[in-house]
């Protein structure tokens, strides 16, 4: 068995061990297992960063006995682009999203000073859940260390169309700010779980949000630059349903924004900021979702295995299905009432 394969093995068992532990003790209010986050965190990071850099390096040296790779670049490929063909094919993309989302779950152990013990575990472990399922996801149809069965002199080269700078800032920056929406989400699964919002919780949860919404406005704007720059503006990559699938996330990410400065400075829109935020995600896994299953025909979507979309699908479904109830569950904890919600969000927001 390939050792790349092993150590995405480990790193599965990691994220469950790191989803299982530190929740369990935050129920029992074990103070050792819920410090088990931050090094569980850290471990998950080191191994996902030791993986996805020998994918690099892997490009790099033009080692055409990974399938992935033959697939992706060949040795005329210019050293950048081989870098960047590591995103460039679905397996890849794939890892780099969990690498990503590693290391926003690392960057809150690092900028945690003012946040409960008990949110922190809750947090990483809402993140641990996520990544062992796209990890699962990764071992079980994209494993991007899958050995070829004869020997490749040559690979096929990227696709002309990805060999452009801008392949090298997009999916990056659309995936950070994709990923960063998952940091809000498990704040708010955390809230739920706890059943209390108040206005220290805002504080902790606007600077992440605020951060991933950065980097989503910032992934737009190199798309949208890219598309503008290739094609013109009779070029239709920039209306592609694909590429704007990135606005619906933002859209929701912008309203959540709005509602955590109404709640930090109120204490209003408790209801809607757990909403939103759960929103936000759904509709970047939704996004991942629609580029990566081949549901719809674009030349920004990978037309892979339907077995991947059904698994994506269902990935999406978990996850958000079971925040969504727990928050149907939980709403009575807050001031709102499901029912005189929607009814009040706007005297709310306008209310001197």
């Amino acid at each position: 068995m390939d050792v790349y394969y092993l150590l995405l093995i480990f790193s599965f068992f990691i994220a469950f061990f790191q989803c299982v532990i530190p929740f369990w003790g935050a129920c029992q209010q074990r103070i050792v297992w819920m410090k088990l986050a931050k090094p569980l965190a850290w471990t998950q990071c080191l191994l996902l960063a030791i993986i996805f850099f020998s994918l690099v390096l892997a490009f790099l040296a033009n080692d055409f006995s990974l399938r992935y790779v033959a697939q992706n670049a060949n040795s005329h490929l210019p050293w950048l682009y081989r870098i960047c063909a590591v995103w460039g094919g679905h397996e890849g993309s794939i890892l780099l999203w969990v690498f990503i989302l590693s290391l926003w779950t690392v960057a809150i152990t690092l900028f945690d000073k003012n946040i409960a013990l008990t949110t922190v575990a809750q947090v990483i472990s809402v993140l641990g859940f996520i990544n062992a399922g796209f990890l699962l996801f990764l071992l079980t149809l994209s494993n991007p260390f899958i050995r070829t069965d004869t020997l490749i002199l040559e690979g096929r080269d990227l696709n002309p169309l990805l060999q452009d700078p801008g392949l090298v800032f997009h999916p990056p920056l659309l995936y950070m700010g994709y990923v960063g929406f998952s940091v809000s989400f498990a704040f708010a699964v955390s809230a739920l779980l706890r059943g209390r919002l108040d206005r220290p919780w805002a504080s902790w949860v606007k600077p992440w949000t605020l951060s991933a919404w950065c980097f989503l406005t910032a992934g737009i704007v190199s798309g949208s630059w890219w598309a503008y720059r290739v094609l013109g503006w009779g070029g239709w990559w920039f209306w592609d349903p694909v590429e704007n699938a990135s606005l619906l996330p933002w859209l929701a990410g912008t309203a959540l924004i709005h509602s955590l400065f109404v709640l930090e400075k109120k204490g209003k829109l408790t209801a809607w900021v757990i909403l939103l935020s759960i929103l936000s995600f759904a509709l970047s896994l939704l996004g991942t979702f629609i580029v990566r299953s081949g549901v719809l025909i674009s030349v920004h979507a990978f037309a892979v295995d339907p077995w991947r979309g059904v698994f994506m699908l269902g990935l999406l479904t978990l996850i958000i299905g079971a925040a969504l109830w727990l928050y149907a569950l939980r709403i009575k904890c807050f001031s709102l009432k499901p029912d005189r919600f929607f009814t009040v969000i706007k005297r709310n927001a306008f209310d001197q």
